[in-house]
Formats: C-alpha cells, sequence, structure tokens
C-alpha cells in the first residue's frame, strides 16, 4: 500500500498534549491555583502570548479564532481589558521571574494601530526582569501596513516579525479571500533587516489553483529574499470546525499526492538554497539558533510554534481565546469578546476551558514533544529527563512493539538500540507515529486533520 493513502488519516496536530479538543470546563479558582503552582514547578522562565482577533477581512481558508473588526469602541474595550488582564496575572506571579518570551497571534495583531502594540509590550516589560536575548514576536499582515507603519513597528521592542504571505500568486490570494501586500515585500525586508530584526516568512500549501510548481515558484521568491526561517504550513481543512472553509470546495482542493508533491518540492528546493529542515514544517539557515537546537536534540514547540529551550517558559495567554500552558495544566479563555471585556472589568480571570495533567498524560506529554521537535526518541535520555525507569514510560504510552516493525518495515521510523528515529521519507507521518504513542487515540471519536 502506498505510504500516502496508508499514513494519510485523521490525527492531531499535537502543538499540545493532550490537544485542546479534549479541553474540560474549568472555573476561575482552578486556573488561579495553577498559575500559583507554576511559580514553585516547571520553567522558571515567562512567556507571554497576546490574542489579537480581529480582522479587516477573514481568510476563507483560516483555522485561527479570528473575528471581523468591530466597532471602534469595542476595540477600545478590548485593548482596556488587556492591560487588566496583564495586571491580573502579574499580581499571581513571582516578580523575579524573568521573560524570556512574548508573542503576538490572532487574527491579525497588525490590524491594531502599533503605538497600542507598543503600550502592551512596555506594560509586560515594566512588571518583570528580563533574559539577555528575549523574543518578542508579532504575526504581521502585509495588506494591513504601510511603510510607515513597519517603520513604527521596528521602533519598539520587536525583534522576531513572522510575515503571513500564504503564496505569491495573486490568483490563489484573491481566491482566499486574502488581501494583498501594500508595499513589495522587497521594501518590507530592508525595513526589517535595517532594524537588525529576524524574519519569517509563513506559507499554505493545499489551497486551491495551487500545484507543485506554482508553489515551488512561491518559494524562490521567497529565498531570493532571503528570510531566517521559512515555514510551510500544509492547508487544515476541518470545514466541521470552521464553516467558511466550504467556500474552498467551490474552486476544488488539490488531492493528497498533489499537497506531498508540494511539500517534497518546496523543500528540496529550500534544502538547495541551503535552509536546514527542522520539526514538522520549518526550514530555517544553518546559523539559526532553532537548528542548533535541534541538531543538540534541544528543540521544544508550544501553541505559538518553535523554539529554544532559552526562550521557553511557561506560557500565559492573554486576551479572548488564548491558551495558557502551565506545567501541569491548560487553561483557555471564553471565546466571546463580549463576555472577555465584562469579566476582566469585574476582576476576573475570564478562562472557561481548561484541562489537568494525570502523572501518564505528562509522561505522554514529553514524549511526543520529543518526537515531534526532534524526530528521534532515545529512551535513557527521557528516563533521565523524567526521572523514571524506561519501562515506566514506555507502560504510559503503551508502547506497542508490532506498531513500530510494522512502521519501520513501510520505511517511515528506524528502530534503533537506544531508540527510534523518524526516516527523511516518514518527516510527513511523524504526527502518526505520535499518535501511536498516545493512549487517547485508542478508542477516540475526535475529528482532526491530515498530515497531508
Amino acid at each position: 500500500m502506498d505510504l500516502l493513502e496508508k499514513y494519510n488519516v485523521s490525527v492531531p496536530r499535537y502543538t499540545s498534549y493532550p490537544p485542546a479538543n479534549y479541553f474540560r470546563a474549568m472555573e476561575e479558582k482552578e486556573y488561579i491555583a495553577s498559575v500559583e503552582e507554576s511559580n514553585r514547578v516547571g520553567r522558571r522562565n515567562l512567556s507571554f502570548y497576546l490574542h489579537i482577533p480581529f480582522c479587516r477581512r477573514l481568510c476563507h481558508y483560516c483555522g485561527c479564532n479570528s473575528y471581523i473588526m468591530p466597532d471602534q469602541g469595542t476595540v477600545e474595550q478590548y485593548i482596556e481589558a488587556l492591560h487588566l488582564e496583564i495586571d491580573r496575572i502579574a499580581s499571581l506571579l513571582d516578580r523575579d521571574r524573568p521573560v524570556s518570551q512574548i508573542h503576538y497571534g490572532g487574527g491579525t495583531p497588525t490590524s491594531l494601530p502599533v503605538s497600542v502594540l507598543h503600550e502592551l509590550n512596555d506594560h509586560i516589560l515594566s512588571l518583570f526582569p528580563c533574559i539577555e536575548g528575549k523574543e518578542i514576536s508579532i504575526e504581521c499582515h502585509p495588506g494591513y501596513l504601510s511603510r510607515t507603519d513597519w517603520e513604527a513597528l521596528t521602533s519598539g521592542c520587536f525583534n522576531r516579525y513572522s510575515i503571513g504571505i500564504q503564496d505569491f500568486d495573486v490568483k490563489v490570494l484573491q481566491c482566499v479571500g486574502r488581501t494583498l501586500a501594500q508595499i513589495p515585500l522587497r521594501e518590507i525586508m530592508d525595513i526589517l533587516r535595517a532594524a537588525n530584526a529576524s524574519v519569517n516568512m509563513d506559507f499554505l500549501y493545499g489551497l486551491p489553483y495551487q500545484t507543485p510548481e506554482s508553489f515551488v515558484e512561491s518559494i524562490e521568491q521567497a529565498i531570493a529574499l532571503r528570510p531566517d526561517r521559512l515555514v510551510t504550513f500544509g492547508y487544515g481543512h476541518v470545514p466541521w470546525v470552521f464553516k467558511r472553509q466550504l467556500i474552498l470546495e467551490k474552486h476544488g482542493l488539490p488531492s493528497g499526492e498533489v499537497k506531498k508533491r508540494m511539500y517534497e518540492q518546496a523543500a528540496e528546493r529550500l534544502r538547495e538554497a541551503g535552509y536546514e529542515s527542522i520539526g514538522l514544517d520549518h526550514f530555517v539557515l544553518p546559523s539559526d539558533e532553532l537548528h542548533v537546537a535541534f541538531r543538540e536534540g534541544l528543540l521544544h514547540r508550544n501553541f505559538q510554534g518553535y523554539c529554544t529551550l532559552r526562550t521557553t517558559g511557561q506560557v500565559y495567554a492573554l486576551g479572548v481565546t488564548g491558551i495558557s500552558q502551565l506545567d501541569g495544566s491548560y487553561a483557555q479563555n471564553t471565546k466571546d469578546i463580549s463576555e472577555y471585556i465584562s469579566a476582566v472589568k469585574r476582576g476576573e480571570l475570564p478562562v472557561r476551558k481548561g484541562y489537568h495533567l494525570t502523572a501518564d498524560e505528562r509522561i505522554v506529554r514529553e514524549v511526543i514533544e520529543r518526537l515531534m521537535c526532534n524526530y528521534r526518541i532515545v529512551w535513557e535520555e527521557l528516563s533521565g529527563t523524567l526521572g523514571i525507569p524506561v519501562p515506566e514510560i514506555k507502560r504510559a504510552i503503551r508502547y506497542d512493539e508490532s506498531v513500530l516493525d510494522e512502521m519501520a518495515a513501510d520505511g517511515i521510523l528506524r528502530k534503533e538500540e537506544k531508540g527510534l528515529s523518524m526516516t527523511e521519507a516518514g518527516h510527513p507521518f511523524v504526527r502518526n507515529v505520535a499518535a501511536a504513542f498516545d493512549p487517547l487515540m485508542q478508542a477516540t471519536t475526535k475529528q482532526f486533520s491530515k498530515p497531508i
């Protein structure tokens, strides 16, 4: 049986373990207890995520928690609520804990005035010390930013910019409802390079009217601009979650086989251009600290993407739908903007859902994260990190030798004396291998996207 036919099945993305669709109702007092506990256990570093849910126009493919830009009064109340939530969370945290990472996601963070974004940064940074070389990143929509806006962004604390390009083909962008860039990408890069900023470019494959040839052409245009990191996300078609994605079916979506060729040909071209593949979907220059971490088996991943252990912290999410990732639990804020604003104004933390991990689930989380980040598992290393014997780890993940033997026979992984590693051909199917270590997948009725 063809690998794509066999392994292109519904499996979690594993940006967290357990995935967010396993979250349950959570009360504010539970979250407060988890935040207070985070001062005593887990990583000391603080990572803040700020969710800006607004978009001036919703792209049809979007799987994010995004909302059409409301009236100016609602936007101003939302910004005020963010500042109040910052103060409320800060009151629960030890003030000597250092900030290592701040990330703005959405929606579209750059739908807000640049001055507002700088004020939010300044507020957080006034409350805590920082590590040397902290990362402050923002997701940017080039259709919303003029030259003046880009220059204003670089005058603040931001030092990493993720530019959502998706594709350079105007026909593809218009089909999916994507607003075109206000100024050429070359000019944007010149502004960011002049500020010594690091730049990510994000692309999406599997959209209507894309072909392997056209997608590689977009990648070649990106290579010419030489971003530090280039991300190729496979479009996840989940219309049962995001109904707006049904619009794309009218135009026709590429098959799994065509999507696979898009990824493979783009990856080949990026490697020829000197980029190194790391994790599930990232390509970075060899000097990038993510590549160094990957080579040393020290790459980490959270809801915001890949990061190094140096910048990794427990994540405290602010804003509507934001998901906090603490040492032993997750907590997600309400998805309703009005409810979020009202709750925060009352002095409450607006958490509505979450999950407390069991001892076994913490083990599974570590195994899956190691595999998803570094494409390999070394059992004795894991044993040393977790402080438990290898047999106990295998018991928690319900280790099944026969399943791994089958995957090894199919050529997607290698079984080794000390553990296992993914083959290059198996990289697109790392989620499938992770699912084999996931006890929750053995009797699930939940729906997920496909790897390709």
